[in-house]
């Protein structure tokens, strides 16, 4: 049976105007060592915008503010699953990151900095959507 699954993403930015990356752990069972942005999957039945507080939350230990949906994109698996991720911005006043296990550094980055990293295509395509 297809799925049709739902992901969000948020580009967080602080004072500085710097925008938080995360390395994704060895253990991360998709791309590790890659550059991340931090988000996660909806849960069924979640309001999308207490889904990315929470995540951001469990992935980073930060609070956010602000918070805008600014693209969305989609796509069709190998696996011939429907995957939707909804990219957002937002603020924090705080730079005091604390990493869940799914990730195992942080940088906080300007837009042409995080674009050098090892990312996705996904992700690189939202960098670039920021105005």
């Amino acid at each position: 049976m297809k799925n049709i699954g739902v992901s969000q993403k948020v580009i967080i930015i602080n004072k500085e105007n710097k925008i938080l990356s995360l390395r994704r752990s060895k253990t991360h069972p998709h791309k590790p060592f890659s550059w991340d942005l931090p988000g996660g999957d909806l849960d069924f039945g979640e309001d999308p915008t207490q889904g990315i507080i929470r995540e951001t939350k469990e992935e980073a230990g930060l609070d956010i503010y602000d918070i805008s949906p600014f693209d969305v994109e989609a796509h069709i698996t190998l696996d011939q699953n429907f995957w939707i991720t909804i990219a957002y911005t937002a603020k924090c006043d705080s730079k005091d990151v604390v990493l869940s296990y799914e990730h195992d550094q942080f940088k906080w980055l300007n837009r042409e900095e995080f674009l050098l990293l090892d990312s996705s295509p996904k992700l690189q395509r939202f960098i670039k959507r920021l105005t």
